[in-house]
């Protein structure tokens, strides 16, 4: 058994050591040619489908240790019950279910923390891929309109001057309507009167 918790190591270092690579800021070029050729490489395919079966079994490690943990741990609350009634409790013993409850332990986190890993590398891959393929299309978009910074120029002149304009014939209306108000206003009393 212990074999297996060694290669679930082994798995789980060297799932850090991928996602460490994958989250050093390399250059655009560097990335985009080592992302390519993880994703269409079908050697890269057919290792990544050899995880994913590993991850099945490092699954079943991970049940398996989960209860293998809560029954030595039932039976070390039992074995310290029946000490504290006879009153006298054996040291070996203690270390026996300390040294057990503590290997069961050890080998739920490291199972569990392979199995979030992988969760975390595959999402991580997915997230840098998408965003390679998100700054080819904008560097394809900025190549292919090269007088859209001119087009912003003229669309923020075009507004100024919209701006402009209605700024004078608001002032403009509201110079009418003051006027309107003041010939009104002064009809209206000459009618009350």
């Amino acid at each position: 058994m212990t074999i297996y918790y060694s290669l679930t190591f082994l798995l789980l270092a060297t799932e850090m050591v991928t996602f460490t690579t994958l989250v050093i800021p390399f250059p655009f070029a560097v990335r985009k040619r080592v992302f390519t050729f993880l994703s269409e490489s079908p050697i890269v395919a057919k290792i990544a489908y050899g995880i994913k079966i590993s991850f099945i079994f490092v699954g079943i490690l991970f049940f398996d240790a989960l209860q293998r943990m809560f029954r030595i741990t039932a039976e070390s609350d039992m074995a310290k019950n029946n000490q504290q009634g006879m009153g006298v409790g054996d040291v070996r013993t203690e270390t026996s279910f300390a040294a057990r409850k503590f290997y069961a332990q050890r080998n739920v986190y490291l199972t569990g923390f392979t199995l979030f890993l992988s969760l975390v590398l595959t999402r991580t891959f997915a997230i840098s891929l998408d965003l390679i393929h998100s700054q080819e299309e904008y560097a394809k978009l900025k190549k292919a309109s090269p007088s859209s910074g001119l087009d912003v120029e003229k669309k923020a002149r075009e507004y100024d001057s919209l701006k402009a304009k209605f700024d004078s014939q608001t002032k403009e209306y509201n110079q009418l309507a003051d006027k309107y108000n003041k010939v009104t206003t002064g009809k209206a009393d000459k009618k009350k009167d």
